[in-house]
């Protein structure tokens, strides 16, 4: 099975992160690390991958995931929808 990967822009971010299903995914590119955010049936689990370790962040709401991230995202950052 494969799956398909989009670019989404910033701006859609939070729309994509409200209406994600469990078997969905975003991914989050910037230099050093990389963010992944996936929603099971009760809350948000981000998972913050730099260097080889992982780092799991759990969050209830899509305001919590967004305020976590603002500071988390840079300019450069290029997102995924998966």
């Amino acid at each position: 099975m494969s799956y398909q990967e989009r670019p989404i822009t910033r701006e859609r971010l939070e729309r994509f992160i409200f209406t994600l299903d469990s078997d969905e995914g975003i991914r989050i590119d910037n230099h050093t690390e990389k963010i992944f955010i996936n929603k099971s049936s009760k809350r948000y689990c981000i998972d913050i991958s730099k260097d080889g370790n992982d780092e799991f962040v759990y969050k209830n709401t899509v305001q919590e995931v967004m305020n976590f991230l603002r500071e988390k995202i840079v300019q450069e950052s290029e997102i995924f929808s998966y």
